[in-house]
């Protein structure tokens, strides 16, 4: 098959890439060329899918399968319909699983769960995507496969706070400071290593009943987040000073954490993988969190520059504890 990724060298991205090669794809990826990512047995276009002008080499091909990763808007749809319409036999929209119904009527999700998210714009803009993609599927027969990650990782740390591309709370629990869980830290969640995430959906590229389809992929192991963060803790090689402090006063105080927490993190989600296991047979999950969290912290230790210390985000854990404690 041949297969072009819109971006493609990211934490999700960067195994998928790798797996579809390693399956044999003819793969070809988009990208503007600032990445330090190199994807072995791929063919490299370097280009902004955002400027035609750079898009000459890209339009000299047809292809069996598109995959944008970095489409948010339905702007960037409009843009992908345009281009891509009668030239790709699929088309794969990156959306996610922070569409799902916020605060949720029944705790364990399924792709028929609702949409809607009115907490968070990066959620909203999301859903105005594939209400777009499902319009033209309906009406013109775009070949459309949605799929809705949640909290994937591989190269960054899948917490609600002071985490993900930033290394704050786990230098904190290196320095033995005090970190944040929201709530009392018994809601559960989800969280799924990006190799395991790859074999789930390379297992879609080509796969032709799934077009018309929405999937989302992720381990079935269920975690409290006090389990979670002292599973990270563990493998940083210490003990978490753990702060429980109420979601809705995190962001009260602090209103930017509100995307994460309130609109994503604060309460529990259990997810029904059993569409994918249908469409994708043989696909399981197989790198618990105690696991890939050790190769994630392996990875940003190898380099300083990859632990990256945001000053604003520190400024405001310490202005949380702070207001919290009454100091």
């Amino acid at each position: 098959m041949k297969v072009l990724f819109i971006g493609g060298t990211g934490n999700i991205s960067t195994p998928s890439s790798r797996l579809a090669v390693a399956k044999g794809m003819d793969l070809y990826v988009l990208n503007r060329g600032k990445a330090k990512v190199e994807i072995e047995g791929a063919h490299s276009i370097i280009g902004d899918i955002n400027k035609p002008e750079e898009l000459t080499e890209l339009k000299k091909h047809d292809w069996d399968v598109v995959v944008n990763w970095i489409a948010f808007t339905p702007e960037d749809i409009e843009r992908d319909i345009e281009l891509f319409r009668g030239k790709t036999k699929q088309y794969i929209f990156i959306s996610s699983a922070s569409c799902y119904q916020t605060p949720l009527s029944y705790p364990v999700i399924t792709e028929s769960t609702p949409l809607c998210n009115n907490l968070w714009d990066y959620s909203q803009g999301k859903i105005q995507c594939e209400d777009r993609l499902q319009k033209a599927y309906r009406e013109e027969g775009f070949p459309i496969t949605i799929v809705r990650p949640s909290l994937t990782y591989d190269t960054v740390i899948p917490i609600a706070i002071g985490g993900f591309n930033k290394y704050n709370t786990a230098q904190r629990i290196l320095d033995e400071k005090e970190i944040i869980v929201h709530g009392d830290g018994t809601s559960l969640w989800t969280v799924t290593h990006s190799d395991d995430f790859a074999k789930g959906f390379v297992g879609l590229l080509g796969n032709t009943p799934a077009i018309g389809h929405a999937f989302h992929i992720t381990s079935d192991e269920v975690l409290s987040w006090n389990m979670i963060y002292k599973i990270l803790a563990d493998a940083l090689g210490k003990e978490a000073k753990v702060v429980h402090i109420a979601s809705d006063f995190i962001c009260k105080v602090e209103p930017s954490f509100t995307g994460t927490l309130l609109a994503d993190k604060a309460e529990s989600v259990l997810f029904d993988n059993t569409k994918i296991k249908t469409f994708v047979p043989g696909f399981k999950a197989t790198i618990p969190f105690s696991e890939g969290i050790k190769r994630t912290i392996k990875w940003l230790q190898e380099d300083p520059e990859r632990q990256n210390i945001d000053q604003e985000t520190e400024a405001k854990i310490e202005n949380v504890l702070k207001v919290y404690k009454g100091l």
